[in-house]
């Protein structure tokens, strides 16, 4: 099949009560982003890519908790041409601009997230954490490419957790998982999650908004999920806050210097 019969460069209309419920919860689910017909081409793409360059080798009882979560494999677009066309999609930078109110959106990096069956939750944490950015203006695509129901690990959302900013400096870790649950009771924010998304279907939420979600109970069906990362057109890089954020500038950045455009050749701009 010829690579351009799915180019993803269309728009979809994202509506204004989408986008107040984004910025006023922190996240959004989106429906039917992907017709058929591009998810099964782009499903098959991206799950052949995923596992070629998968490099967790141990079995899942010998994993710690962020090993159990899921199988993370990440700037897949930069190894394959085929899921390049996927993450760098117009059709995606469009609703990540329009969410957050700005022209132009540049890519952090994609990730693909495939929980296995069996495999364990994923624990209380903020995105952004690791990106040293210096914008609140960063969303994450979180995109099924089966269809998944809540027993498979369903994102699950601390509404309106994103006006807090940067709530703890703590990676995902079963200490994020306790010290940030106290953080949500504290401020009060209500645990919200879709109890069934299609594939194609999508959720979006900022970095500072913080999730979580449950392990995946099904025997025999490992969750599939494809994840791009996008933030504003025109934000610095800050001072790395962690040992995380720095292996992030270091990574995904390029190694460029705190107050430096965040605009390596990793990070293009999409919209």
């Amino acid at each position: 099949m010829e690579n351009n019969l799915f180019p993803l460069d269309d728009t979809i209309h994202v509506g204004n009560d989408q986008v107040s419920a984004f910025r006023e919860n922190g996240h959004v689910l989106i429906h039917e982003i992907l017709k058929p017909e591009e998810l099964s081409y782009y499903r098959n793409v991206i799950k052949k890519a995923a596992y070629q360059y998968n490099t967790e080798k141990r079995d899942l009882k010998d994993r710690d908790t962020y090993g159990k979560a899921f199988l993370q494999i990440m700037n897949l677009w930069q190894t394959d041409k085929e899921v390049r066309r996927f993450t760098l999609a117009k059709r995606f930078a469009k609703i990540a601009a329009d969410l957050l109110g700005v022209e132009n959106v540049r890519i952090y990096h994609d990730q693909a997230l495939f929980k296995e069956p069996g495999g364990g939750f994923t624990p209380w944490h903020q995105d952004q954490y690791y990106w040293p950015l210096d914008t609140s203006k960063t969303v994450t695509m979180w995109m099924p490419l089966i269809d998944i129901d809540e027993e498979m690990g369903m994102l699950t959302f601390a509404s309106g957790s994103h006006t807090a900013g940067f709530a703890e400096n703590i990676p995902i870790s079963d200490e994020s998982e306790s010290t940030l649950q106290q953080f949500i009771e504290r401020n009060n924010f209500p645990v919200t999650r879709a109890k069934t998304m299609k594939a194609g279907d999508a959720t979006w939420h900022y970095g500072w908004t913080l999730h979580t979600a449950p392990g995946n109970s099904s025997k025999d069906v490992t969750r599939e999920v494809m994840t791009v990362i996008y933030f504003a057109d025109g934000a610095h890089i800050t001072e790395p806050q962690n040992k995380h954020q720095e292996n992030d500038r270091q990574t995904w950045l390029k190694g460029l210097a705190a107050g430096q455009l965040a605009a390596s050749e990793l990070n293009p701009m999409v919209k």
